[in-house]
């Protein structure tokens, strides 16, 4: 069965830092374009970043830019997300997913989601 998992959410003060964490149970992450996408109550769901099957190729949503780095391990089999200078808009909930091939900004062209990890920005 194809799973992802996500860690390493929590609650943090602005300005502070998390990483999380998708790791894959059942599949190799290695021929899938990963993404991550956070959905905060009352809102869409929306991209957040997205790295290539390579990893060579990254992209970020505008309100992350220059803030979240998004990441690649084959030896763990695992993508991370590296984020640092949190905000207070930062907090919703956080997904991984994974497609074949290409990066998407679209959630719906995504085959496969982990369960969600809870960020809290707040002082």
């Amino acid at each position: 069965q194809l799973q992802l998992v996500e860690s390493g959410g929590g609650l943090v003060q602005p300005g502070g830092s998390l990483r999380l964490s998708c790791a894959a149970s059942g599949f190799t992450l290695d021929y899938y374009a990963i993404g991550w996408f956070r959905q905060a109550p009352g809102k869409e769901r929306e991209g957040v970043s997205c790295i290539s099957v390579s990893g060579d190729t990254t992209n970020y949503a505008d309100a992350v830019k220059g803030r979240f780095t998004i990441s690649r391990d084959r030896t763990k089999n695992t993508v991370y997300l590296q984020m640092n200078s949190l905000k207070a808009e930062d907090t919703a909930v956080y997904y991984c997913a994974a497609k074949r091939n290409w990066c998407s900004t679209y959630a719906r062209n995504y085959d496969t989601w982990g369960q969600g990890t809870q960020v809290t920005v707040s002082s």
